[in-house]
């Protein structure tokens, strides 16, 4: 068994009635799959629904807007999900890009087989709302941290939940998904680091 699915197997074991015995199933409908750095996981227009969980890497989901700029959606790293919102619950084509940042390896399972499995074992039925519930939780997160929080603030709970992520990912990218510019991003930062002399 890889490290993928040791990893995805602990975190789903963690859910109420859902034994290690009985993911045997659902893991053999899984494959592993391999990014390399600015490859693209789902394109625009892309209808597949697959769902993967990241053991290694990064992947940043974006689309380009009317003026040729890229606005990025979000950033997903080792430990979580990515799946397109699109296709997984409004059975629509993606109008996201999701593409590799870095090399990524991630453990992937096409959602239809899923839901197949799913109607044969009714028992497996946590595991959908599982899914379901981190893509409506992370993506409410996003749109409260706009409406409660300054973009210094937004800054600064990612600092807080992955500090390394700063070092890996350009500076663009982190601005645009904070919604303000790379200049705005530089003096949070200066500012962040006087208060840091300071204290």
């Amino acid at each position: 068994m890889s490290v993928s699915i040791n990893v995805l197997q602990t975190l789903l074991q963690e859910l109420n009635g859902v034994m290690a015995a009985d993911l045997t199933p659902l893991f053999a409908l899984t494959t592993t799959v391999k990014l390399e750095e600015g490859e693209a996981y789902i394109r625009e227009g892309d209808t597949s629904r697959k769902l993967a969980f990241i053991e290694k890497g990064m992947l940043r989901a974006y689309t380009t807007k009317a003026n040729g700029d890229e606005a990025t959606l979000f950033l997903r790293w080792e430990g979580q999900f990515i799946a397109s919102h699109d296709t997984i619950i409004h059975h629509q084509p993606a109008r996201f890009i999701y593409r590799a940042l870095e090399p990524a390896t991630m453990v992937e399972i096409d959602y239809d087989k899923l839901e197949a499995v799913l109607r044969e074992r009714p028992e497996f039925e946590p595991l959908r709302i599982f899914f379901l519930k981190r893509m409506l939780s992370e993506a409410l997160e996003n749109i409260e941290s706009f409406v409660m929080f300054s973009p210094e603030e937004r800054y600064q709970r990612l600092l807080d939940s992955r500090w390394d992520i700063v070092n890996r990912v350009p500076d663009k990218y982190i601005a645009s998904m904070l919604g303000i510019t790379p200049v705005s991003l530089s003096r949070i930062r200066k500012r962040l680091h006087d208060k840091g002399r300071k204290n």
